[in-house]
């Protein structure tokens, strides 16, 4: 019963674990380069996930000097995320912008097509 409550408290590492191995599994086995991104989007979100998680601690309070709190929550993973974040976006963007004009040069975002294609010339 103990095993039990354990593995029911730490379900979000289990979420986290599931998005991590879907995303990867994605960007290997998929050829669409569409498909590619979004397997890659999702393995940055299981990665903020990860770090977020133990970063909130029940009944922590922010870090300010305070006699009445005793447990403070570390904001840093936050932070960190945040800019995880930011960067992530910015690096779907540039994925998406190189698909759009890899699809004006060979007509396709698929990897096998164009893999063809070149090895034709």
């Amino acid at each position: 019963m103990q095993a039990l409550q354990s593995l029911a408290d730490n379900y979000n590492y289990f979420i986290t674990i599931f998005l991590m191995v879907s995303g990867l599994y994605i960007v290997i086995a998929r050829g669409n380069m569409i498909k590619k991104l979004i397997g890659l989007a999702m393995f940055q979100s299981s990665v903020y996930l990860l770090y977020l998680s133990p970063g909130k601690i029940v009944g922590g309070t922010a870090p300010v000097l305070d006699p009445a709190f005793t447990v403070y929550s570390n904001p840093l993973p936050h932070v960190l995320m945040l800019t995880a974040i930011v960067v992530g976006v910015a690096t779907l963007a540039l994925g998406l912008a190189l698909t759009v004009r890899i699809y004006e040069a060979y007509g396709t975002v698929n990897e096998d097509q164009i893999f063809a294609r070149d090895n034709k010339k």
